[in-house]
C-alpha cells in the first residue's frame, strides 16, 4: 500500500512540474502571439527609425497587456489533479 501511496505522490509532483512548464509555454505562446500582430508589436511607421528602447518597451508592454493571465486562469482548472 506504501509503494502505491509513494508512486501517487511522485506522479503527482511530475503532473506539477509538466503543468507549470505547459502554463509557461501557454504564456509565451499568447505573448508571441501578441507580438505577431497586424502592426508587428511595435508601432513603426514608414521612413521612421525606431530606437532599440522603444522596441523593448513596446515588447514589454504587449508581455503585460496579452490577456495570458486571464485565459491561463481559465485553462488551468481543466488541466489540475484534483
Amino acid at each position: 500500500m506504501r509503494l502505491v501511496t509513494r508512486r501517487l505522490n511522485r506522479y503527482k509532483d511530475e503532473h506539477k512540474a509538466l503543468l507549470k512548464e505547459a502554463t509557461t509555454l501557454l504564456e509565451l505562446a499568447l505573448w508571441k502571439t501578441s507580438l505577431d500582430d497586424k502592426n508587428g508589436g511595435v508601432l513603426e511607421e514608414e521612413g521612421v527609425r525606431t530606437t532599440r528602447g522603444k522596441r523593448k518597451r513596446a515588447r514589454k508592454d504587449k508581455s503585460v497587456t496579452s490577456g495570458a493571465s486571464i485565459v491561463i486562469k481559465n485553462v488551468l482548472p481543466f488541466l489540475q489533479l484534483e
